[in-house]
């Protein structure tokens, strides 16, 4: 007798596996969320591994990863045949199992991403701007997410499960800093950004701090080289940055810890400022400006400045040792094991930075603390909008990774 309820490998209980909101997870969801976490970390795993490394049963295993294989977000891999018994059949993720959207809303340019099951991204979009302006944001993201989907299959389409806003909070009180017109910047105070493009999807849109979501890209996406407690600084107009705690990014009751762009560092003169007064790129900006040097190239070309000279050098100087002020007063409240350091920026830069900022902790009298060690992120220019696309798969696919992101 047909009792209307969709069967679990159904087109239509995949679609309400995709779009259905996390609050109705049971406990099936919970060790599906973790059989696909672990498949993620270790890019295919046999069920035998999975019972192993889980505790679940054999036969537990079994159906969830045939679960997951009618739903078409695991593929069987070749099997890996041993001396004795049955092969083995490893299982990975479908590239095509689902996909994302991440949308970056920073002071000097907006970023689209559409990206696969497996973080690859599919197609991105950029618009560079002086100052956002909410109407001009909305209208490019419209226009940027019909683009993105007129390229997709209608089975592809089915399969976006939501998408990611990664922006700075309080947007509205960088006016003066960001050089934007104060009246365009108050129109952010009493917009929710979020609705205005939830009410053009029917997928869930989910936001959050742009820095943390580039801390939640380097997590999800990144090479974190094992570590599971690293302090992370994302450095583009403005200095920002997040917490991973015990494999978890960490935001806070409030969605604002890790806000270390407002961590208090020596400045220039020896009193104290904040990290976004020293290590941010507008700084940088505002040096070539004063000498009638356009430093948009800046925001337009982050893969490739070009000869600045001597306001480079300068600037790396003064950032990297606010940077290890401040790596070295987080590491005085958690003994991280690394220190990460992303940007919108070239990768030499970065890498100058990086090694910069490790001479300079050098010089910190550091005495009765375990200094974690500094390296380069991995995710690079885009790691805020891909932070973003990684808040629909984190919260709708994985354990743990992110802790707050709500739709």
């Amino acid at each position: 007798m047909e009792t209307g309820i969709a069967r679990h490998g159904s087109p239509e209980a995949l679609e309400s596996r995709l779009h259905r909101g996390t609050n109705q997870s049971g406990m099936r969801d919970h060790n599906e969320r973790l059989v696909l976490s672990l498949v993620r970390q270790h890019g295919s795993l046999a069920k035998s591994d999975i019972a192993r490394m889980t505790g679940l049963s054999a036969q537990t295993v079994s159906v969830i990863m045939r679960e997951l294989e009618e739903d078409k977000l695991l593929l069987r891999q070749a099997p890996l045949r041993g001396k004795i018994g049955q092969p083995s059949i490893p299982m990975a993720l479908n590239p095509e199992g689902a996909f994302f959207i991440g949308l970056k809303i920073g002071r000097r340019s907006a970023e689209l991403v559409l990206i696969d099951f497996l973080g690859k991204v599919r197609a991105m979009l950029q618009h560079s701007y002086r100052y956002p302006a909410p109407r001009e944001t909305v209208e490019f993201v419209t226009a940027g997410i019909k683009a993105m989907r007129s390229e997709l299959t209608p089975a592809q389409d089915k399969r976006i499960a939501g998408l990611g806003i990664a922006m700075p909070f309080e947007l509205w009180n960088w006016a003066d800093t960001a050089g934007a017109p104060r009246e365009i910047m108050d129109e952010w105070r009493h917009r929710d950004i979020r609705a205005d493009i939830q009410a053009q999807c029917e997928f869930p849109v989910y936001l959050q701090n742009d820095a943390t979501s580039a801390c939640g890209a380097e997590l999800v996406f990144g090479r974190a080289g094992g570590a599971r407690d690293f302090v992370y600084f994302y450095i583009g107009a403005f200095a920002g940055g997040g917490i991973v705690l015990n494999g978890r990014l960490y935001s806070g009751p409030k969605g604002n810890a890790g806000a270390l762009g407002s961590m208090p560092v020596p400045g220039p003169d020896g009193k104290p400022t904040q990290l976004i007064d020293v290590a941010s790129i507008a700084m940088l900006e505002r040096a070539l400006s004063a000498k009638g040097i356009d430093g948009s190239r800046l925001w337009t070309s982050p893969q490739e400045w070009g000869e600045i000279g001597a306001d480079l050098d300068e600037w790396i100087a003064s950032a990297s040792r606010a940077l290890a002020y401040a790596i070295v007063a987080a590491s005085s409240v958690i003994d991280f094991e690394a220190a990460v350091i992303d940007g919108w920026m070239p990768l030499d830069v970065r890498r100058r930075l990086v090694d910069a900022v490790t001479e300079a902790i050098a010089t910190i009298d550091a005495e009765g603390l375990k200094l974690p060690v500094v390296r380069e992120g991995t995710v690079g220019i885009h790691a805020r909008a891909m932070g973003g696309a990684s808040l629909p798969l984190s919260e709708r696919f994985l354990i743990g990774p992110n802790t707050s992101g709500g739709a």
